[in-house]
């Protein structure tokens, strides 16, 4: 009976599997790097691509927030010159009224009456004199009211401090529009009362 020995032919077999094996394991690590390293080039890319994006966008806004401030300070630039002309108008417009108010009040004055101050807060005007009796205060104030341009007369303060028999008082009245105060007076108050009004003033007078 012929016998063959099979134990070399299963030892090639085996070592020809254990040589695919490890082959085909080689081709699977290099395959999974290679993979890997495909994925992180990848990867690495868009995290590249991003922050360039990041720097474009970081420098636009930086453009943008300067722009915003020089916007701003045009805005603040702009604002104080139309606070300083709106000044200049108002000055402008006040020139003639304090002409004006300086010429009601020495008009208004009457004899025996002396200013020693006069303060002025937008339309209200406080005056500081003496006054050579308490009749004269009030004819002062009489007049005030009488005047177009001046009105609402307010005595604040009336006395007699230095012994020499001038009573010393502080005064306050408004500067008002001619055209205003006309508007309220045939507004409010008939016109037979208006001329009863300066009837009554010019008999005190």
């Amino acid at each position: 009976m012929t016998r063959i020995n099979l134990l070399p032919w299963r030892e090639e077999a085996r070592q020809r599997r254990r040589k695919e094996f490890a082959t085909a394991g080689g081709l699977a690590l290099v395959f999974t790097l290679l993979l890997a390293v495909l994925v992180h080039l990848q990867i690495e890319g868009r995290i590249g691509d991003q922050l360039a994006r990041n720097q474009l966008l970081e420098g636009e806004i930086a453009q943008l927030d300067r722009k915003i401030k020089e916007i701003q300070d045009l805005e603040k630039i702009k604002a104080d010159l139309l606070s300083r002309m709106e000044i200049i108008q108002q000055l402008q417009e006040s020139r003639p009224e304090i002409v004006r108010l300086f010429e009601e009040l020495v008009v208004a004055i009457p004899e025996g009456v002396y200013l020693t101050k006069l303060e002025q807060t937008g339309r209200n005007v406080v005056v500081e004199g003496r006054a050579q009796s308490n009749a004269r205060v009030s004819a002062f104030m009489r007049s005030i009211e009488a005047s177009e341009w001046i009105g609402g007369p307010r005595l604040l303060l009336i006395e007699d401090k230095t012994g020499t028999g001038l009573s010393q008082f502080r005064l306050a009245f408004n500067q008002v529009s001619p055209s205003a105060n006309a508007a309220s007076t045939q507004t409010d108050v008939p016109r037979g009362t208006r001329s009863e009004t300066r009837l009554v003033a010019d008999s005190r007078r």
